[in-house]
């Protein structure tokens, strides 16, 4: 993709999630989202969902990203959002880093209360079922960034019945 310091590790399910990064999700409640970066394209500010998202806790990086159905990888503290985006220059798109999302800029400055894995888990038969979601509750709200059948989608309020809590201890 071109990003400065992404080197993704894909994982399959909340098990294999949990035991490689469930303390270090816990361990950022009590911390405030003083940061985020996602990638728009410069041409017309349009979102570019493949590319993961990147959440600032008190200097504390979380960098979340799905792919395919199923998979998703969580890294910290390694993406460079201030270096340009390479690799693009002839397909006609210029991606880059921007601080700027509607769904993200109303949690700036809250405290994070806690972080759960969410399972989907819906009712009839889904190509995505067993993917899992990473869920920040703050205050005020509640941020999912879940699997959008291979690429990442933001997620607001609660979370619907589909979705089975894990939840995460230090």
């Amino acid at each position: 993709m071109g990003i400065a310091g992404f080197e993704p590790s894909f994982l399959v399910g909340v098990d294999a999630v949990r035991r490689a990064h469930g303390a270090r999700l816990a361990a950022l409640a009590g911390r405030r989202l003083t940061g985020f970066a996602v990638v728009r394209f410069a041409e017309d500010g349009e979102w570019f969902a493949d590319c993961p998202v990147v959440l600032d806790f008190d200097g504390v990086r979380v960098e979340v990203c799905h792919w395919k159905f199923d998979e998703l990888s969580i890294g910290w503290d390694t993406i460079d959002t201030t270096a340009a985006i390479t690799g693009w220059e002839d397909s006609g798109f210029t991606p880059e880093w921007s601080r700027r999302d509607e769904h993200l800029a109303p949690l700036l400055g809250q405290e994070l209360r806690e972080v759960t894995l969410l399972q989907w888990r819906p009712s009839k038969h889904d190509l995505a079922a067993g993917s899992v979601t990473v869920e920040f509750a703050f205050a005020d709200g509640f941020l999912r960034i879940a699997n959008g059948m291979d690429e990442n989608t933001i997620e607001l309020g609660p979370a619907g019945p589909e979705y089975v809590r894990h939840g995460l201890t230090r």
